[in-house]
């Protein structure tokens, strides 16, 4: 198939920026006729960071997939990023070739600042780089082009013409006070607009003083606005090292330091786990561990006390979740994470078990989307298996309650007949928000959850 060639009277001449289509016949302008010229923006994109959640402010550039000068198709991944919470590939939107990296492997840019630029075509490849080392140098505009003819300056700004002289014309009010203190206006000078006399015009020739002007007082500053200054920034401890934080601790800290903000409670039950442990001896071998059980246990007694399950996001209203989405916190080299099992009363816990595997390999390479790891309507942390015995959990922003499972010790305890045994005790403790969830909601959700614990044949339902 033959290509479409443009006619031999045209020809394109390379603009940075622009491609530019004009007559090249020689007596167009001798006609007098003037030729329109149409302009065709140059194909050179920019690659953004993206938000890869919605706590993301900037991130940092892991390494680059594709390297400068490597030519790329629309859903290739170009960079790895590496957020708050994940290491993710980067897809371009676009076909092109990566013209310059404007952010190298290692360093750090907000969310939506330009990290590389794509150019359509191998004609772009020097325009885009040329736009690189200006954004390099702080410009935004693009840089000039070469060989074009410089733009006539702008004609000077006309001259300001003097206002014509009004020496005698007052105001009305200064003429009433002229007449009252026997003042010739014609021999005042004004000092209003075009020599304008004026009212303090003809106080000052009668030899009155003006009136003070009363003082405003400031207005009262609005409620709850009150500053608070900044803590103060300790210095170092003599010999120690500063380490800065890495995306991941410094998106733990906001959000740790955000959770402060809600009015929280906690709530403690103590439930005997000797079924539960004999039902995980039965189930582990085939990948279910105790955390998951504990996960579908908690589940069943959301499904029952909805409340528990809801969250307030403004301070002005709390919504009921129509999915019970559990997150579990996973302790991770260099920070924390909480990948989320998702419909957990409507899977059994096989499935569940062979869902959190998959989590867990995710989150222990950084490799978790967002929708793994935000949309939590729940929390449950369980340091048991580390041995602790009870601990307090900081509630996440947006959730409603976290649970803070501790580990089952064996424990004497006496029946309702008196008699004393010997059972495995296990201490939960619950972080709720009070705004929306009340002690009693709390109580009535750990007496359910102790039940299905305490007989936990239901789970394997």
């Amino acid at each position: 198939m033959a290509s479409l060639a443009p006619p031999p009277s045209l020809s394109l001449h390379a603009v940075p920026g622009r491609a530019r289509l004009a007559g090249a016949g020689a007596g167009a302008g001798a006609r007098g006729r003037r030729r329109r010229v149409s302009v065709v923006r140059a194909k050179v994109r920019e690659i953004f960071m993206p938000a890869l959640s919605s706590t993301m402010t900037e991130g940092k550039i892991v390494s680059w997939t594709a390297a400068e000068g490597d030519r790329v198709a629309k859903g290739d991944p170009v960079v790895v990023v590496e957020s708050d919470k994940a290491d993710m590939d980067v897809e371009t939107f676009h076909d092109g070739i990566v013209a310059a990296v404007l952010v190298p492997a290692g360093g750090t840019a907000p969310v939506g600042a330009p990290i590389a630029l794509l150019a359509e075509s191998e004609e772009e490849v020097a325009l885009a780089r040329a736009r690189a080392q200006a954004i390099s140098q702080g410009q935004s505009q693009e840089p000039p082009a070469p060989h074009a003819a410089a733009a006539p300056a702008p004609p000077p700004p006309p001259a300001p013409v003097a206002a014509p002289a009004t020496k005698g014309v007052a105001t009305p009010y200064a003429k009433k006070l002229a007449k009252q203190h026997r003042v010739d206006v014609t021999g005042v000078v004004g000092t209003g607009p075009h020599g304008r006399v004026t009212a303090a015009d003809i106080e000052a020739a009668a030899g009155i003083k003006p009136k003070p002007k009363p003082k405003v007082a400031p207005p009262p500053p609005p409620p709850h606005a009150t500053v608070r200054p900044a803590p103060p920034v300790l210095p170092p401890v003599p010999g120690g090292k500063v380490v800065p934080f890495t995306t991941m601790q410094a998106a733990v800290s906001r959000n740790m330091v955000e959770s402060l903000s809600v009015p929280t409670f906690r709530v403690g039950y103590s439930m005997i786990t000797d079924k539960l442990d004999a039902l995980y001896e039965k189930v582990k071998l085939k990948g279910v561990t105790k955390t998951v059980l504990l996960v579908k246990a908690a589940a069943m007694a959301l499904t029952q006390h909805p409340v528990v399950n809801a969250s307030c996001r403004d301070g002005k209203s709390f919504s009921y979740n129509s999915n019970i989405n559990i997150g579990v916190a996973v302790a991770i080299e260099g920070g924390l994470l909480t990948p989320v099992l998702e419909d957990v009363d409507k899977l059994d816990i096989y499935l569940l078990a062979r869902n959190w595997r998959v989590l867990l390999k995710k989150s222990r390479t950084k490799q978790l989307q967002p929708h793994e790891y935000n949309s939590g309507t729940f929390t449950l942390s369980n340091l048991g298996m580390f041995g602790v015995d009870r601990f307090d959990a900081i509630l996440p922003a947006g959730q409603g309650a976290i649970m803070a499972v501790g580990a089952s010790r064996p424990t004497v305890v006496a029946d309702k007949d008196g008699f004393f045994s010997i059972k495995s005790e296990m201490q939960v403790n619950v972080t709720a928000d009070h705004r929306i969830i009340y002690g009693a909601d709390l109580a009535a959700f750990l007496q359910t959850f102790a039940k299905i614990v305490e007989d936990p044949e239901s789970l394997t339902l």
